[in-house]
């Protein structure tokens, strides 16, 4: 586009023929992307489709070693090419950046205020704000309780003086959302900004930026795996994969008659929630438990146990022989009695559970569900032996945690295996896949040498990666690859009882997707019982057999999976599941935005 090209009518932001190299290497391939003012425009797709790639060349914020070419106009302005300093006077003014995770975002050590200060100030400086030149400490201060206000932080005059760390996960994204706000940017670039929280604090976010449009008109480029969120939030979709875009539809269009079949793919992998069927009946009978069959592989792959006695050998495919369990009340692989873990620091105390009772059969999948700080981490982790209880009981496969000895728990935890919420940090990456996988037969002394290579390229085999990855690191593999290789090495041992910890969190739709069938698939062919902690009720309401909501530490609600989130009985349940992104876009209440009516930005103290 030439100099003298103008941006059409409406259009705040125009990408044209975007290309992206690393080398030679091209990453970003010819990428089409308009924003109009007042606008929403989601870019979605698989990781590695150039989403973030595109968003930050927006900004000039590409990694050493990229190169951009084509043309990108903000306002009018070319950012392609531009010198340094025009692009700091563009950056949180033209447009701003909202990250994913605010803990990295925010500096712990200092105060939220302080941050916010030395945001208004600098833009002052810049001649950019509500304020241009110079601006005092205590106008800046005032400015920065505006916009804490602005982004629904309680009590503002008094947090405003917190540290990052004292604050919510959703208020932290809210405060990340405010820094963004104080230079009075025309566009918000929101790169992931609600994967880490739970529904209803994602549901408040998304309201949050709704509200702050309305007012402010700003336009949003929204980048998101979560459809869900797509079709609560966006005007238009753009879809990319492998650096191109696909398609590019208003979001009614898109959900409605997807024109390419990747993107019907996507949309094909979006787990749903079943509809409600209003509140449940007291007197209704719970669904009866799945009849458990006690199976599990040994390391060696030659047998199967069955209740801890018989074998059955292999069927000549390799599969298990299931051998359903004789006894009518078999002995639960996991039990919970009362349990109650309070966490002491001084004289302050937090009860992180409180009295919370559950089972775990044999095969039985049970989702924990519930919000940030209800404790559905420390339940799994007090069920490892990780974490000591205050008072209650937990039962493992029998035997009582209470009293055990480091080494005997050490014993125990042989039949339970946890996969982490990130994969990436539980996988050392200076150590081949190999290394990693079967460190617990080595530590468990289960195989070694010849074996243990054969018994690594058998469970390789099982999440479905080729053996030769064996010789691969970690940052050799995608998420989604990285994903099985922590599927992999939980499975090791043949544990009969395995704890995922939020382990789809961070993946796209379709590898999402594909990690659920190949759970489904590895829970048949192991036979293993699962406590299976996530925020995502849709993936719950999947993969599990029942479920239990938490709240503040304590059981809110437990039963059939589908039961509860059909006729749910708590109001807490209920507020849970409204909070959920529908899978179809929201329905057309406005006539189209017209750029021309929207309001005037909003101005900090104006």
């Amino acid at each position: 586009m030439s100099d003298n090209e103008q941006v059409p009518t409406g259009a705040l932001l125009e990408v044209r023929e975007l290309v992206v190299r690393f080398g030679d290497r091209v990453v970003v391939d010819g990428v089409h992307v308009r924003v109009d003012r007042g606008e929403t425009v989601a870019l979605v797709g698989e990781s590695g489709s150039g989403k973030s790639l595109t968003a930050r060349a927006v900004l000039g914020l590409l990694p050493d070693g990229a190169g951009a070419a084509g043309s990108i106009r903000l306002g009018g302005a070319e950012i392609i090419g531009a010198p340094d300093a025009e692009l700091r006077a563009l950056r949180g003014t033209r447009a701003a950046m909202v990250f994913q995770e605010p803990q990295t975002a925010l500096n712990p050590v200092q105060k939220i205020g302080t941050q916010l200060i030395q945001a208004l100030r600098a833009h002052a400086a810049n001649g950019a704000g509500a304020a241009q030149g110079s601006i005092t400490k205590a106008e800046a201060r005032t400015r920065a309780i505006e916009l804490l206000t602005l982004v629904d932080i309680p009590e503002p005059d008094k947090r405003v003086d917190w540290y990052p760390h004292q604050l919510s996960g959703g208020q932290k994204q809210r405060v990340v959302i405010a820094l963004a706000l104080s230079g009075e940017p025309d566009l918000l670039i929101a790169d992931e900004p609600t994967t880490a929280l739970d529904v209803t604090v994602q549901a408040e976010i998304l309201d949050l930026l709704r509200e702050l449009q309305r007012r402010t008109g700003t336009a949003i480029l929204f980048i998101t795996h979560n459809l869900g969120v797509v079709a609560a939030i966006a005007d238009r979709v753009v879809v990319m994969r492998a650096g191109q875009v696909v398609e590019t539809r208003g979001v009614h269009e898109l959900f409605g008659d997807p024109r390419e079949e990747y993107t019907r793919t996507l949309l094909a992998a979006v787990p749903e929630l079943p509809e409600r069927t209003g509140a449940a009946d007291p007197a209704a009978p719970a669904e009866p438990a799945p009849a458990p069959v006690r199976i599990a592989k040994r390391p060696d792959g030659d047998a199967i146990e069955v209740a801890g006695e018989a074998e059955v050998a292999r069927e000549p495919s390799g599969a298990a022989v299931a051998t359903p369990d004789p006894a009518e009340t078999p002995e639960p692989v996991l039990r919970v009695s009362d349990l109650t873990v309070v966490y002491r620091r001084g004289r302050q105390e937090f009860r992180a559970l409180d009295g919370v009772s559950l089972t775990v059969a044999p095969r039985e999948v049970i989702g924990l569900v519930g919000e940030s700080g209800s404790g559905k981490s420390t339940l799994g982790r007090t069920a490892l032996g990780l974490v000591p209880a205050t008072a209650g009981e937990v039962v493992l496969q029998g035997v009582s945690l209470t009293g055990r000895s480091t080494r005997e728990l050490r014993g125990l935890r042989k039949n339970v295996a946890l996969v982490h919420q990130d994969v990436t940090a539980s996988l050392d990456p200076r150590r081949t896949l190999e290394d990693s996988i079967g460190e617990p037969l080595l530590v468990h002394r289960a195989a070694s040498g010849a074996l243990l290579r054969a018994r690594v390229g058998d469970l390789l085999d099982s999440v479905r990666l080729p053996r030769e990855y064996a010789t691969r690191r970690p940052g050799e593999l995608s998420g989604g690859q990285r994903q099985r290789v922590a599927l992999a090495r939980a499975l090791a041992l043949a544990p009969r009882l395995l704890i995922a910890d939020e382990p789809t969190s961070a993946l796209d739709v379709s590898v999402q997707a594909q990690v659920l069938e190949l759970f489904a698939d590895l829970r048949a062919e192991y036979g293993f019982a699962c406590l299976f902690i996530s925020h995502d009720l849709a993936v719950v309401h999947q993969i599990a057999d029942r479920v239990v909501v938490l709240r503040r530490g304590g059981v809110v609600e437990t039963g059939p999976v589908a039961e509860v989130f059909r006729r749910p009985r708590a109001d807490y349940t209920r507020k849970l599941l409204a909070a959920v992104p529908a899978a179809t876009p929201r329905p057309l209440v406005e006539a189209p935005r017209d750029s021309s009516t929207v309001a005037a930005p909003f101005a900090v103290g104006a």
